[in-house]
């Protein structure tokens, strides 16, 4: 995966035109002028996506940083790439660094030897015994770049071997933590704020390794034009540095606007790379035909790059402005260097030879410098994605959920729900639910029924520990879920969610899933599969449970909504939990799948296992052993069915049910050619029920 802007380097990493896909800036000495929203971001996503940079830890100082700062850092941002090569792949990390190491000497090997020969060319006597006494000082230039284009290849080798293996190293580093953050991290946008940036992190650590071993092997080179430059005349060094200052300047003022250009537009790229995968996704792609919805949002993918194009230009712009004001200083420094030069021969106080060693070492050292500043420029910018990197590791490490905790009873005889309130995090409206007081008895069946943002499933969510509550508490007998061994208390839940995943992968895998760490026996799948009526699909599907259920990779197979369903309630019962939480299992099913799913699952609750019954058809709940109706977040009534049928006319759950009654008892006589009345309570009461 390459970061924006990585296309504009080129395979040397050495130029890097401004055109990146990081666009964007905080307000600044050179911030843009006028902040512009798109159409685009206020119609598809209700106003700007743009963050201020002030968020950032690297903000304050990356904007103060200089070219002493950065040198002063070079050594940690060595030991960082050091540290995941190591992890990587030592071997290869041992390969390049004494490469590296031998390249940089043989340079200087090479540059010394270079001196000798003009010492001997421009000496006095014949041309032949000039060119006998250099003869020795050529051999050793030869076999120094002989060894150098060497060791480079070697390099090279091992570069190639240890990049992906960082890169990868890297990823796992982030993608480990990710997965086992509490679910209120995941849905913070703070967090995937932190995600957006980090990404970049694990292809910057990969590059990082390339910048590093450039600039120890440009360090190296240096030393060595330096301590010649000052044995040949203590004057030039100084202008040598003048000479590259300006090019460090332009660097870092370019990588300084990049940077915080990437922070500032994350989201605004990610929501426009968005629109460009919605016109290819899937399940997105029938409704883009018929409704021709293709145009629209091809339209908007255009207008929300255009705006990242008009801060991608405003970029280029600073950046040619930078370059020529760097560009002309170093005119000047040159000119200076090459004026202290001839002044110097001039006088006297240089040989011709000598001089001519000088400009062979300026232009070296020129060089040499420029790559080192250039490089260690690059390194630096890619440790600030490391970095943020380290810190979405850091913020993970802090909403981990916890490894440790209290041990649930070996047999629990209830959870209970004592006083619960809760509120989504980041929404500072009305709570999901409020002081909520629920009893569910292990071996029964509980049903929760209500309309829709009632806080059923908000409730089987804090069940299951995805969340804890804001205040009050949800016990397991003696033991607060807040303070459980999480671990434990998702191994004893099962869910058949309303929305469950549908795993790209093979139909053995969507069921055998539901406990990874269990082996994908056969006869355990098949007995999963037969429970819930998905023995036919998987027995229908071209290679049975080795069917790819993933349309648009090679053997892919696209099955039914009804059909996954059956699948996901198979996964369930393959993770054979002490409770299962059914959230409207059978709203894809068909009348008999449906009555044959609820009488399997009062089977289960017969067995002693325990089922939270989340539904709107209240048909299905007569025989549950306590029924909670929620209203807003509460509980407004609860008992069997029998008691809350007995509540007479201002009960909820009674109300809501005579109208769902009274709507199948209309259906079926219109079916039949009768007469449509209204029924009276006691014929709209069903005399048999399907649950």
């Amino acid at each position: 995966m390459k970061k924006p802007g990585e296309e504009a380097r080129g395979k040397t990493g050495r130029e890097k035109p401004e055109q990146p896909k990081k666009p964007g800036e905080s307000p600044g000495a050179e911030g843009p002028a006028e902040e512009e929203v798109s159409e685009s971001e206020r119609l598809l996503f209700g106003g700007p996506l743009r963050y201020e940079a002030g968020w950032s830890t690297h903000d304050g100082s990356f904007l103060a940083l200089g070219l002493r700062a950065m040198v002063a850092r070079l050594p940690g941002l060595v030991a960082l790439t050091v540290r995941l090569s190591h992890r990587a792949d030592p071997r290869a990390l041992r390969q390049v660094a004494g490469a590296e190491v031998g390249s940089g000497i043989a340079q200087a090997v090479g540059l010394v030897a270079v001196n000798a020969v003009l010492v001997h060319l421009l000496a006095g006597g014949p041309t032949g015994d000039r060119l006998r006494a250099a003869l020795p000082a050529l051999v050793v230039v030869a076999f120094a770049a002989l060894v150098g284009a060497l060791l480079r290849s070697v390099s090279t080798a091992g570069t190639g071997r240890l990049e992906p293996k960082v890169f990868r190293v890297a990823t796992e580093e982030y993608l480990e933590r990710v997965a086992r953050v509490e679910l209120a991290a995941v849905e913070d946008e703070q967090f995937h704020k932190l995600l957006d940036s980090a990404q970049w992190g694990a292809e910057s650590a990969r590059r990082m390794i390339r910048f590093c071993t450039s600039v120890v092997n440009a360090g190296i080179s240096l030393v060595a034009a330096a301590g010649v430059l000052t044995i040949l005349h203590p004057a030039l060094l100084p202008l040598l540095a003048l000479m590259t200052l300006p090019s460090a300047w332009s660097s870092l003022t370019i990588a300084r606007r990049r940077y915080v250009s990437f922070h500032t537009w994350v989201q605004h790229a990610r929501a426009g790379q968005l629109l460009g995968r919605l016109l290819i996704d899937a399940q997105a792609a029938p409704e883009v035909r018929v409704h021709n919805i293709g145009p629209f949002l091809l339209k908007h993918f255009r207008m929300m790059a255009e705006t990242g194009e008009r801060e991608q230009t405003r970029l280029a712009r600073l950046a040619a402005r930078t370059g020529l004001i760097a560009a002309g200083w170093t005119g000047l420094a040159t000119a200076a260097t090459y004026a202290t030069l001839g002044a110097l021969l001039w006088t006297g106080a240089m040989d011709l030879a000598v001089a001519g060693t000088a400009v062979i070492a300026i232009r070296t050292g020129s060089s040499n410098l420029d790559a080192l500043v250039v490089q260690l420029n690059y390194l630096y910018e890619e440790s600030l994605f490391v970095s943020d990197l380290g810190t979405l590791c850091a913020e993970a490490d802090r909403r981990l959920i916890p490894a440790t905790g209290r041990p649930l009873p070996a047999e629990v005889r209830a959870v209970r729900f004592e006083d619960v309130t809760f509120t989504y995090p980041g929404d500072h409206g009305t709570p999901a639910l409020e002081g909520v007081n629920v009893t569910i008895p292990t071996g029964r069946i509980v049903a929760l029924v209500g309309n829709n943002g009632s806080g059923k499933s908000t409730l089987a969510k804090l069940l299951c520990g995805l969340y804890a509550p804001d205040s009050g508490r949800v016990m397991w007998d003696g033991v607060d879920a807040a303070e459980a061994d999480r671990a434990e208390l998702f191994d004893r839940v099962a869910v058949v969610a309303q929305d469950f995943f549908r795993w790209p992968f093979t139909a053995r895998v969507n069921v055998a899933i539901g406990r990874p760490d269990a082996p994908c026996d056969d006869g355990l799948l098949d007995a999963a599969a037969a429970y819930a009526g998905a023995d036919e699909t998987v027995a229908s599907l071209p290679r049975g449970w080795d069917t790819l259920l993933a349309r648009g990779y090679r053997g892919g197979h696209q099955i039914s909504g009804g059909q996954w369903q059956r699948l996901g309630i198979a996964r369930a019962r393959h993770r054979d939990a002490r409770i299962m939480v059914v959230d409207e299992p059978t709203s894809a099913l068909d009348a008999e799948a449906e009555q044959r799913i609820f009488d399997q699952i009062r089977a289960l609750a017969a067995e002693g296992q325990t089922v939270v019954l989340i539904t709107h058809r209240l048909h299905s709940v007569r025989h549950a052993d306590e029924i909670y109706v929620m209203e807003g977040g509460r509980v407004v009534e609860n008992g069997s069915f029998a008691d809350l049928m007995a509540l007479g006319p201002q009960g909820a759950f009674r109300r809501m049910y005579l109208v769902q009654s009274r709507q199948y008892a209309y259906e079926e006589e219109s079916a039949s050619g009768s007469a449509a009345e209204p029924a009276s309570e006691a014929a709209a009461t069903p005399s048999s029920t399907v649950f």
